[in-house]
């Protein structure tokens, strides 16, 4: 029994050493695996869950030029677009756990994203609390629109007789004008299917009379001309502040609200204007790498280089935290569930459901770019303009010089009969030579 002890003893010493060695060598490991060693040399990956050339497209590229000069390790990053369900897929995909929990992969998705979990669950496979919020980029100002030649010229018109917006599935063009209807008494149509830009073209070929919840920014950036040739009607601010460009005409939404059971719903729905351009992580990523990717974000959002080229791009910046998103979130998910069952019934749209036929056109161009092997091309038009489409590998027929050709073999250079939707939306056909 005593040499039992003594061999328990001996063995007891032994595990006790290993273990110390153990810990030494994995601290001097993660100790050597600082946040500067893991991002040198790496190439991460931004997931923009929203249509190539968009309002959330446009953002992510010209902030992530700088945003990785601020990265300990300086490392590249390369944009993909996950377009679908309102930013839901994109989401999905990244909580879902087919991406590296380890800072690698991160995500910037349609602001609806953060609420959409406790408003309208259906197709969500995550926790908006869990993700990792890094910062966001705006805080958003935006707007219910009506073309030029409607007879809704006013928020109040739009209150008496009927305008026909046009939606994309899922994301708050379709949800906000519905919430108007149901809390506010407004007689928006809403016709779904289209991709956020080719709203704009469906307004100018007279399919749809407006929109809503279309973010100032994405309309200087994607149709400044509108507002100096007065093309639209600015019917109200889906927001909770004004924006020094707007005039001050241009009523507030909560001007609107009868009671104050409907202001603290509308507050609930404008609260993703506060995180109008969301950037965010998966869960589990090491803090240590939040921290520095959240700081890194708080430092471009300073940069004068990144400030002068937004300004030059027409996008908005008015940055807020990733602390301050996490605490936002904290707060509107403790919401009462009585008040969040009114909140789910006011996004119901109660009229007639309507589904774009999305209507192509035929033009032809010259390609001055192919970007991420053929994924979007850019072309100079036959009229003189430039504009970019996305090319997917299954659904955009590509033919070269008459035989069935891949996106990756087009090339700059060539001339292209193009099919599509409009400017900055998906070909349908490219025939190209």
């Amino acid at each position: 029994m005593i040499l039992g002890r003594g061999n328990m003893r001996g063995m007891t010493s032994g595990r006790a050493l290993a273990a110390a060695l153990c810990a030494v060598l994995l601290g001097g490991t993660a100790q050597a695996q600082s946040v500067e060693d893991f991002y040198k040399g790496k190439r991460l990956r931004l997931i923009v869950g929203g249509s190539a050339g968009g309002g959330y497209d446009t953002y992510a590229r010209a902030f992530v030029r700088y945003y990785v000069r601020y990265i300990p390790g300086k490392p590249s990053v390369i944009v993909q677009n996950m377009q679908g369900a309102g930013g839901v897929l994109a989401t999905n995909f990244i909580a879902s756990g087919a991406v590296p929990r380890d800072g690698s992969v991160f995500a910037t998705s349609l602001r609806t994203v953060a609420t959409a979990p406790l408003l309208d669950p259906r197709g969500t496979k995550y926790d908006a609390n869990k993700l990792n919020w890094i910062g966001s980029l705006a805080n958003e100002v935006s707007l219910c629109v009506s073309w030029h030649t409607s007879p809704v010229k006013t928020f109040a018109d739009a209150q008496k007789q009927e305008l026909i917006v046009g939606a994309s599935n899922g994301n708050d063009t379709e949800i906000i004008p519905a919430v108007f209807n149901n809390l506010l008494g407004t007689k928006f149509k809403i016709v779904v299917g289209y991709v956020a830009v080719g709203i704009n073209v469906a307004m100018e070929r007279g399919e749809v009379a407006g929109r809503c919840s279309w973010s100032w920014s994405s309309l200087l950036s994607q149709r400044p001309d509108w507002i100096r040739d007065k093309k639209i009607n600015l019917l109200v601010l889906t927001s909770n502040k004004r924006h020094p460009d707007i005039p001050a005409e241009v009523p507030l939404i909560m001007d609107f609200a009868r009671n104050d059971a409907d202001r603290t719903l509308l507050e609930i729905f404008l609260l993703p204007q506060v995180m109008g351009r969301p950037y965010f992580l998966p869960d589990g990523v090491p803090a240590e790498r939040v921290a520095a990717l959240r700081k890194a974000f708080d430092e471009t959002a300073k940069d004068p280089g990144m400030a002068a080229d937004f300004k030059r791009l027409k996008l908005e910046l008015s940055p807020v935290s990733g602390e301050e998103i996490q605490a936002m979130l904290t707060r509107v998910y403790a919401t009462p569930p009585e008040v969040i069952a009114r909140a789910r019934d006011a996004m119901r749209y109660k009229g007639e459901k309507m589904v774009a036929q999305i209507k192509t056109v035929k033009t032809s161009g010259t390609v001055l770019l192919s970007i991420r092997e053929g994924r979007q091309i850019e072309f100079k038009l036959a009229d003189g303009k430039t504009a970019k489409t996305s090319v997917s590998g299954s659904k955009t027929k590509v033919t070269i010089s008459g035989k069935k050709a891949t996106r990756a073999e087009i090339k700059a250079g060539m001339t292209c009969a193009i099919e599509w939707p409009g400017p900055g939306q998906q070909a349908r056909s490219l025939d190209c030579k």
